[in-house]
């Protein structure tokens, strides 16, 4: 982690974020979880907003609206999730897992269990399907 971190120091240092700096900022916040206890979402949540600026793909989207909705709340989150073309994510299990943990959070368990079905049905990966599945419960 500590070669990491220089790693990403020093190529902070040049003054342009790009695409993997940003993915590797995103994981740094992550890790140092381990050593602090805590997750500083707000940072996540802004090394996914330059992310969604230079490479605003399904994926950095869906993760940004995860990040927003851990630093300001549910609702922030699926209004993040709202502004992106449903016929773009019809297919895109993340999304609706996504989607379906954050109803949950809200207490709707009837959009939770919808969007929880969308997404185990698009789930290939057994071990994800048994997570989901224990997740919509």
């Amino acid at each position: 982690m500590q070669e990491a971190e220089r790693h990403l120091g020093e190529a902070s240092s040049h003054g342009r974020a790009g695409r993997f700096q940003l993915e590797a900022a995103i994981q740094s916040v992550h890790a140092e979880r381990a050593r602090s206890g805590r997750t500083a979402w707000s940072a996540i949540m802004f090394f996914y907003e330059q992310l969604v600026r230079i490479s605003p793909t399904l994926g950095t989207q869906t993760g940004y609206a995860a990040a927003v909705a851990e630093a300001k709340g549910p609702e922030a989150g699926l209004a993040v999730l709202d502004e992106i073309v449903l016929e773009a994510v019809s297919a895109y299990q993340p999304y609706w897992a996504v989607r379906a943990h954050l109803f949950q959070r809200l207490g709707n368990a009837s959009e939770a269990a919808d969007a929880f079905d969308r997404a185990i049905g698009l789930t290939e990966d057994p071990a994800v399907r048994q997570f989901l599945l224990h997740r919509r419960g």
